[in-house]
């Protein structure tokens, strides 16, 4: 298991209602990958997880990115989320992969994307967030 800034962080309760788990991360790339359960309580009628349940996993990659790379020192709110979905998602693993693009001293700019287990791609996203001193808004 890699060890990053997320060790020092109590897993929110969305991210326990997504079956989050850290997979991989390279802090210094501004780099993590991400695993996710895709529930049969999440899907629409036709049996796909629904979208909006795709882009809380997307948005719960992209913040996560920013917080490894920073070391624990930025946390994240969404200002703008640009979703692309590709794919439709059947209930089972997913796995989600974020970039930081560019972090600035206010705003940072991240990417993610969301596949399957044989790298079929789900969704995508890219997003501008508002940066925040984490000791500051979030309780550890």
């Amino acid at each position: 298991m890699v060890k990053t800034a997320l060790d020092n962080f109590k897993r929110p309760p969305c991210a326990e209602l997504l079956g989050w788990r850290l997979l991989d991360a390279r802090p210094e790339e501004g780099w993590i990958k991400l695993g996710f359960e895709g529930k049969p309580e999440f899907c629409n009628p036709a049996g796909f997880i629904q979208g909006g349940m795709l882009s809380a996993m997307l948005d719960d990659t992209m913040g996560p990115a920013v917080l490894v790379m920073s070391e624990g020192r930025l946390y994240t709110t969404t200002i703008s989320m640009t979703v692309n979905f590709l794919s439709p998602a059947r209930p089972g693993p997913i796995i989600g992969e974020a970039r930081v693009t560019q972090l600035g001293k206010t705003i940072a700019f991240v990417e993610a994307k969301l596949m399957t287990e044989d790298g079929t791609v789900l969704a995508t996203a890219s997003a501008s967030e508002r940066l925040l001193e984490a000791a500051r808004v979030v309780g550890k």
